[in-house]
């Protein structure tokens, strides 16, 4: 079945175990050991030495394949207590697939043993997997044999150590205080001057030579702190490496030093338009290692405010991309919508941006009374503006010439680079996690998925646009069916319990404390649940060792891989085209660098 047929049609059921029988057929005893996971992801441990060809033949010659490499990334077990019957090893390199054809995912580990070990590339196999690796030598010091170019992705090339190993500080209070002595300050000029080679740049020859110019790392149309290094032929664009690492804070370290409940703040600063969407992903995650299920009413809570961040970071990027090409009022109209929508998330939540008002469980507090005139006030309000907004940028002819047929890509293509959520769709590809594998209730809502053809700038915008249309459906459905009941879990590990149940005796008082002060002790295991976020598919992956924290968080954003793709997309085009292009892709540099 191609991928075309799967967007045709409805979604197959999901193959979630199918897998690991084609596996024993096809390598016997070598297929590996299956693990048992909480998430029902099928796991299997293969050797360093098999991986290659077991990859191989998911991607390229089994039945229903898996095409794209959705996460890679690494845990550092030297500490770990609760392996829970797993192979030994020091360190384990963890392998995310997904199919399309399977609506299936397939989770393959490597365990590794030393204190810097190796395993093969996977670029040969999947051009995403180039900075996913990179990433994994970065943060744990992992060697991949074959790779292009592993060099430091997120921190700067001076860096000592590698931040995500158990021994490297986790606080500012663990180190000494910061020195800048002459020798390393030269160290650290030095690592400044550019040779193009060192990036995986080509001089053209030796009489002549191309030219190359920094776009940022403090440019308008770079939406925040990246540097892209071009390579010109005169105006047109020959090669494009995007710098990141500028906004890195360190969020999947700072997961491992917070409770499983104190976390949830820092979820709300990766993608900082996103807002309460970035809690949920998080929280579903949780939800599945504890075994805690969410009351109906709480789920219907989640979606309207989900679905109103969508809206409300789809209006960001609506009126900047429109400034972007060069029209200035709309930023302004939008910016003046988004107020509207942030009024509605601050009477329900009581702040705007960053609300941290998803729980373990459920939610903080039911709606306020009232909070039916201010939704109903803006569905009313918001469809004629955006019908206005379609004849401002949509149907303006000049944008029309700066975006269509700019910056596009073949649906393969986008697949192998990892691209999700409207930049997949816009390749023609109709999907979307909330109709192939609905979450929190979506399932209970009319909605459409929004497609268009060609994947370029315009078509991506065509997607999101009518995004906001299909989410004002959802919200005026969870306003017309809202469900009575309890707003949180009454499951003894959602943190912290409603407030009612605090002051009713002492000991529901020191449960109250505890559950505040230390947080739940979530049981052993791991789980990954991705949902349809504001850029594409965000998932987090996390590993509980029986503690009241996490042993590891691994936050799987949409806009690292999407950002991987600049090169690609802006060869052959010239410079204002590569402004049309990031802001037709929706990227957020803290969901890249986290």
């Amino acid at each position: 079945m191609s991928l075309a047929n799967i967007a045709a049609g409805s979604s197959p059921p999901r193959d979630q175990a199918g897998v690991l029988d084609e596996l024993r057929g096809r390598f016997g005893d070598d297929a590996g050991t299956v693990q048992p996971t909480g998430d029902g992801i099928p796991t299997l441990w293969v050797s360093p030495d098999s991986l290659q060809q077991v990859m191989r033949y998911l991607k390229t010659e089994i039945e229903r394949p898996y095409r794209m490499l959705f996460d890679l990334t690494a845990i550092d077990e030297r500490l770990r207590a609760n392996r829970q019957g797993q192979p030994d090893s020091d360190f384990t390199v963890v392998y995310h697939l997904l199919s399309f054809e399977r609506n299936a995912d397939l989770r393959l580990k490597v365990g590794l043993k030393g204190d810097y070990p190796s395993l093969p590339t996977m670029t040969d196999l999947w051009p995403a997997a180039n900075w996913y690796e990179r990433e994994v030598w970065d943060m744990f010091g992992l060697t991949f044999d074959g790779h292009p170019r592993l060099k430091r992705i997120l921190l700067p090339p001076t860096w000592q150590g590698h931040p995500l190993r158990k021994e490297h500080p986790a606080r500012a209070t663990e180190m000494g205080p910061f020195q800048l002595p002459e020798d390393k300050e030269a160290r650290e000029q030095e690592a400044l001057l550019f040779h193009p080679e060192e990036w995986g740049l080509k001089r053209h020859g030796d009489d002549e030579d191309f030219m190359f110019l920094n776009l940022g790392p403090q440019h308008p149309g770079t939406h925040g702190v990246l540097r892209i290094v071009l390579q010109l032929d005169g105006e047109e664009i020959v090669d494009a490496v995007p710098d990141i690492g500028y906004h890195h804070r360190g969020a999947e370290k700072m997961g491992e030093r917070q409770s499983w409940h104190t976390y949830i703040p820092y979820t709300d600063r990766v993608d900082y338009l996103g807002g309460v969407m970035n809690n949920l992903a998080y929280l579903l995650s949780v939800e599945k290692l504890a075994g805690i299920e969410v009351p109906d009413r709480a789920q219907v809570i989640r979606i309207m405010l989900a679905e109103f961040f969508r809206i409300a970071s789809h209006l960001v990027w609506y009126g900047t991309f429109a400034q972007d090409v060069g029209a200035l009022s709309p930023v302004f109209y939008m910016f003046t919508d988004r107020e509207r929508v942030f009024s509605v998330i601050e009477a329900v939540c009581g702040a705007r941006m960053h609300p941290n008002w998803f729980r373990i469980g459920g939610v903080v507090e039911d709606l306020p009374n009232g909070w039916q005139t201010l939704v109903a006030d803006f569905i009313k309000y918001f469809p004629p503006r955006l019908a206005e907004y379609d004849k401002l940028v949509m149907q303006n002819a000049i944008l029309k010439a700066r975006t269509q047929g700019i910056g596009g890509c073949s649906l393969d293509q986008a697949v192998e680079w990892g691209l999700t959520g409207p930049n997949l769709r816009a390749c023609g590809f109709e999907w979307d996690f909330r109709k192939k594998r609905p979450y929190s209730g979506y399932d209970q809502f009319e909605f459409d998925i929004p497609t268009a053809q060609g994947g370029d700038c315009y078509g991506r915008a065509v997607v999101r646009v009518e995004e906001m249309r299909q989410s004002l459906r959802i919200i005026e459905q969870c306003l017309k069916n809202m469900p009575p009941g309890p707003y949180k879990s009454d499951h003894p590990l959602a943190t912290p319990p409603r407030k009612e149940r605090t002051m009713h005796d002492i000991e529901t008082l020191i449960t109250h404390f505890l559950g505040v002060a230390w947080g739940p002790v979530i049981p052993p295991g791991e789980a990954l649940v991705s949902i349809e976020a504001t850029k594409g598919i965000n998932g987090y992956y996390l590993v509980s060792d029986g503690s009241t924290w996490p042993y590891r968080v691994r936050i799987r954003t949409p806009s690292f891989p999407h950002l991987q793709v600049i090169a690609l997309l802006s060869r052959g085009f010239m410079i204002p085209d590569l402004l049309a292009i990031l802001g037709s892709l929706d990227y957020v540099l803290a969901d890249v660098d986290r």
